[in-house]
């Protein structure tokens, strides 16, 4: 009995102990041998030496099946010329890129050559006027020197004359008094009268008043020269700005062009549009800015209270409560001008802008760096900025705001005029392409 249990425990068939253990009850014999003939697939107590495989026509057993086999020679062949294509092309591409960071330092070699050469001829410009403006006082000089040489001749000559008149008085003094007489005759002929500066005397001079206002003229210059210079680096990031048609209040006004706005005071025949400003004088550029750094500037001489920012689509375009005005809620910032103050808003609070001078705006830039939540506004004639919004802000504003989670638009307000101001007011988007040809 022993026996027969090992051998059925050695066959793989449960026992009727194991099978009670479990709570199966253990199949007949006959049952068995029935399940046996209904099944196409060997048995699990089969002595045979082939491998089980419960679905002999899987693919994925297929595919193991083949892999499991050797290769062939044409296999090996073809795998090889793969290879070695791979290989060829992997070469050439590193070829490639080797040749793209040996002509790095070419190309850069010639694009510093060229702005050598535009400083270069800038500096050769700067000569030339300098040689100018020295070759103008030079002149100056040798024509005040000329007069004075003139003077000098004439107050010599009258030198001369009262020293011959001083050596005439002395001879006759010393004569007798016969001849005193005839002497005095003769010095009252030959006597010079009293010769006084001519008030003509004082104007033969160097121009200084001519110098002054050359000097400060030079140095305006001088400051445009600078500003045009820091000008420059944010031309590099400028884009064309067009204002979106949809987004403008009905009493404004957009030019062909799309760049310039009016407010003219009466509403437009357009009906209204969802993501029209109805209250609020208001209107969105069309291009967002989304990442990286983009400028663009606004020309407001032409408005007496204005109000240019950048603001989320997000924005309230409808009522005229907060949420759909510049700088006085979370979605916009802004530099604005009302009676004659200027001043940066953001979240309903705001400062006063800075290095705001006696003569009035005529634009105003606009710089973003998307990706570091940083915005500033410019005086673009002079490169002063007026604010600068950043993570690093005082607290003023709310610091934590200042990353940029939604894509900013160029954003314009009318604000509402004094009471003697004429309609319409203009502003308008600059094409700075152009100007930077």
């Amino acid at each position: 009995m022993a026996e027969k249990a090992a051998l059925s425990v050695d066959n793989g068939q449960p026992t009727a102990a194991q099978s009670a253990q479990s709570g199966l009850a253990a199949p007949s014999a006959g049952a068995h041998s029935a399940l046996q003939d209904r099944l196409s697939f060997t048995p699990l107590d089969s002595t045979s030496d082939r491998v089980v495989q419960p679905f002999p026509r899987s693919p994925k057993l297929q595919r193991k099946r083949a892999n499991a086999a050797p290769p062939s020679q044409e296999q090996l062949s073809r795998r090889m010329e793969e290879l070695q294509a791979e290989r060829s092309m992997t070469e050439a591409h590193i070829q490639s890129l080797k040749k793209r960071k040996a002509d790095l330092a070419g190309s850069t070699e010639v694009m510093k050559q060229q702005v050598r050469e535009r400083f270069e001829n800038m500096r050769h410009v700067l000569k030339q006027d300098e040689q100018a403006v020295l070759d103008s006082l030079e002149l100056d000089l040798r024509q005040t020197r000329t007069r004075l040489d003139q003077l000098l001749k004439n107050w010599k000559h009258h030198q001369d004359q009262v020293t011959k008149n001083i050596s005439s008085t002395q001879g006759a003094l010393s004569k007798s008094p016969e001849t005193e007489a005839d002497g005095k005759l003769k010095g009252q002929s030959d006597n010079v009268s009293h010769k006084k500066p001519d008030v003509s005397e004082q104007e033969i001079r160097l121009n200084e008043q001519r110098f002054e206002k050359l000097l400060t003229t030079l140095s305006s210059i001088s400051k445009q020269l600078r500003a045009q210079l820091q000008r420059k680096t944010l031309l590099l990031d400028s884009s064309p700005m067009v204002i979106d048609r949809q987004t403008c209040h009905s009493q404004i006004t957009v030019t062909s062009a799309g760049r310039g706005m009016s407010f003219s005071g009466s509403a437009g025949p357009a009906p209204e549009h969802p993501l029209q400003f109805d209250k609020v004088c208001c209107a969105l550029g069309c291009s967002p800015v989304t990442a990286g750094q983009s400028y663009w500037e606004v020309d407001v001489h032409c408005c007496s209270t204005w109000a240019v920012g950048v603001a989320y689509a997000s924005l309230e375009r409808k009522g005229r409560d907060k949420c759909a005005k510049l700088g006085r809620n979370r979605n916009s910032w802004c530099v604005e001008l009302r009676n004659g103050h200027l001043s940066a808003w953001h979240n309903d609070r705001h400062v006063a802008c800075q290095g705001v001078g006696k003569m009035p705006l005529g634009k105003v830039g606009v710089w973003v760096n998307y990706d570091k939540g940083q915005l500033m506004f410019y005086n673009a004639d002079t490169m002063v900025v007026l604010q600068r919004f950043s993570a690093a802000m005082t607290p003023v504003f709310d610091r934590a705001h200042h990353q940029f989670t939604e894509p900013l638009y160029p954003a314009i307000r009318f604000l509402k005029p004094p009471e003697n101001q004429m309609w319409p007011n203009h502003l308008e988007l600059c094409h700075l392409i152009s100007n930077t040809l």
